[in-house]
């Protein structure tokens, strides 16, 4: 009998984790390694936000909360919800968390029984298949290519629901590709879900601000509003506030899963941390001037990028419409042979021989279920980013 549980043998760590940790270990050992993997805004949390941290300690907001978020910062969500996407809710319908992954997690754990299905497009963030798994689902990959933007379709979805799907997992701007789809992209979407009444919507929201080209972004719950009784809007303060170490996520849900989602995280990580609950009040209420201009630079920062790696033998990286990600292929390189002699079988192979021989560290295309590419984060400056990508042009050219 095995000591560890079938679920916890079912998962694997986090590879974006994985790859940042092996960076700053290579780093200590005195490597000049540049880290592309860790999906996290290198500006500085804002200093309004910072300030309300501050005051929060100093006024003695140190203590237990309501476990699922204080009123005050409910009432923030709701006023974002309303202000942002036209949905009404109340504060009874939102909940908060430790991480927009602590709502994933929540709400699987809430609803899933063995057999049930979680329909995922891939590419897709890496937690979705493992969270579903842990939960006791199924996760159901729905395939995308360039071709399509990496967007499903709607004859895509209405194909892969089944008597046992219970959730779809959208995800627009993607993480890892960037792709974003489009107010009637989404009703597409949506009007298929309406014929599935059975089929619940968890939609992760947390790139919401980070689109380019004057592409507006919309949520499914604003294009069809029918669905709110059956859908989780999700979202959080870390990436367009750069506050990924404050750790809140939070929801707009119905009451029937919110009261469940609160037991389980009663029982697991209690409320989230009462200062930052009130940092994020400042920042969901407070100035927004920075958000347009840090969207400014991560444009900048993927025009650049985009640029250069067209430039490298073997790669094509489409132009991505939102999130701070670039999804290349690097299926010209598969197949090739490094300056040591090793074969580039597929890409991992491709992401461990750069960090090796180009010390660049980035996330191979198979973590988000999609080869062969790769995942480059430009939430970083535009100096180290011109240095990598120079590294994987000289890399790609040296190939054979």
């Amino acid at each position: 009998m095995s000591f560890l549980s079938d679920a916890v043998q079912s998962i694997k760590p986090s590879p974006t984790i994985a790859v940042t940790q092996k960076a700053r270990e290579l780093k200590l050992q005195g490597r000049n390694i540049i880290g592309l993997g860790a999906g996290e805004p290198d500006f500085d949390t804002p200093d309004n936000i910072k300030e309300a941290a501050i005051d929060a300690i100093n006024r003695g907001e140190t203590k237990y909360t309501a476990v699922d978020g204080i009123p005050e910062l409910k009432q923030a969500i709701v006023n974002k919800f309303q202000r942002e996407n036209n949905i009404i809710y109340n504060t009874n319908q939102i909940f908060v968390a430790p991480g927009g992954k602590a709502i994933i997690f929540n709400a699987l754990m809430s609803t899933l029984n063995k057999g049930d299905e979680v329909l995922i497009p891939a590419p897709y963030w890496v937690s979705y298949p493992d969270i579903t798994l842990l939960a006791g689902g199924t996760p159901i990959i729905i395939e995308t290519s360039p071709l399509s933007d990496y967007k499903i379709t709607a004859k895509q979805l209405e194909s892969s629901i089944t008597p046992k799907t219970k959730w779809l997992i959208f995800n627009s701007p993607s993480n890892p590709s960037g792709a974003a789809y489009s107010r009637e992209e989404i009703k597409s979407i949506t009007d298929v879900l309406l014929r599935h009444k059975h089929v619940w919507l968890l939609t992760d929201d947390i790139y919401e601000h980070m689109t380019y080209d004057g592409f507006e972004f919309s949520t499914p719950v604003e294009v069809e509003p029918s669905l709110i009784d059956r859908t989780v809007t999700l979202n959080g303060v870390s990436k367009a506030y750069s506050m990924t170490g404050w750790r809140i996520g939070y929801c707009g849900a119905p009451e029937k899963i919110i009261k469940p989602m609160r037991a389980i995280q009663s029982q697991s990580t209690t409320n989230p941390t009462s200062i930052s609950q009130w940092a994020s009040v400042e920042a969901l209420e407070g100035t927004q001037v920075l958000i347009p201009q840090w969207v400014k630079i991560f444009k900048e920062r993927r025009d650049l990028v985009v640029g250069l790696l067209n430039q490298a033998e073997g790669i094509n990286c489409p132009l991505p419409q939102g999130a701070f990600y670039v999804y290349p292929s690097c299926d010209g390189c598969i197949g090739k042979i490094t300056p040591n002699g090793n074969v580039i079988k597929n890409d991992e192979d491709f992401v461990t021989n750069l960090l090796d021989l180009e010390g660049v560290a980035v996330v191979h295309g198979a973590a988000f279920g999609t080869s062969p590419c790769f995942r480059i984060s430009y939430a970083t400056s535009t100096e180290l980013l011109e240095d990598a990508c120079t590294r994987i042009i000289r890399f790609c050219a040296g190939l054979s």
